[in-house]
């Protein structure tokens, strides 16, 4: 690996933690004269904004941060690009960025960090969010169709369940599956093992994320949508 691209992909996963660090229910639930880190579950995340302060605030919050998950992916690469210091050939189209191998590890860095920067934000004393909202942002840049299905996927367990735990995790499990199905059947789209791998370390953290709904899950505590945290 040359130093360039050591030092490419080192500024992918800086600039994308501390963007994902700026959290958004803490920064909007201020403006409303509250520290969501200490109402309701005290989760600084779209939904305990939404138990808190109400769906539209909590809307604005989910949206905030999938954008960042988007802005994180791909903002390291487009400085790059644009600043053509010899990182990333300035003739690479954004379409070949994604097949490029140096090129994609920067997008792929750039989710990680900013994915550990909204759970673990250097502003709030490495504290945060279980991401949710990020890694679909995110994502869509990296592997769209996944996600899409993941989202749908997503809808139909809250329906069901009107658990926003239950449904977040049956979205992470869902994409490494994905994948598998698009690898496998759908080779033309692009999708590999890689992708797999990718998808299914993402799966495992989204339940490392939530294993605190998960127990409360098993003891029955688990507060449904539109419920109180128990």
């Amino acid at each position: 690996m040359s130093t360039e691209i050591a030092v490419a992909l080192s500024f992918s996963a800086l600039l994308g933690y501390f963007i994902g660090s700026v959290n958004f229910a803490v920064i909007i639930a201020r403006t409303q004269g509250v520290d969501i880190m200490q109402e309701g579950s005290k989760n600084p995340g779209a939904t305990n904004v939404k138990r808190v302060l109400g769906n539209t605030l909590g809307n604005l919050v989910f949206a905030f941060d999938a954008l960042k998950g988007a802005t994180g992916t791909f903002v390291p690469f487009f400085i790059l690009w644009i600043v053509d210091v010899n990182f990333v050939d300035p003739k690479l189209t954004f379409q070949d960025a994604f097949q490029n191998p140096n090129t994609s590890y920067m997008f792929v860095l750039g989710f990680i960090g900013t994915i550990l920067g909204h759970c673990f934000s250097v502003f709030l004393k490495f504290k945060g969010g279980k991401g949710v909202a990020s890694t679909i942002g995110g994502l869509l840049v990296i592997m769209p169709l996944p996600i899409l299905v993941g989202a749908i996927i997503w809808l139909i367990v809250f329906q069901y369940t009107r658990y926003v735990s239950v449904a977040s995790m049956a979205l992470g499990l869902s994409l490494p599956i994905s994948c598998w199905v698009l690898s496998e059947f759908y080779p033309e789209r692009g999708y590999t093992f890689a992708h797999l791998s990718f998808a299914a370390a993402i799966a495992i953290f989204n339940i490392w994320t939530h294993r605190a709904n998960i127990s409360r899950l098993r003891k029955g505590t688990e507060s449904r949508f539109g419920g109180t945290t128990k």
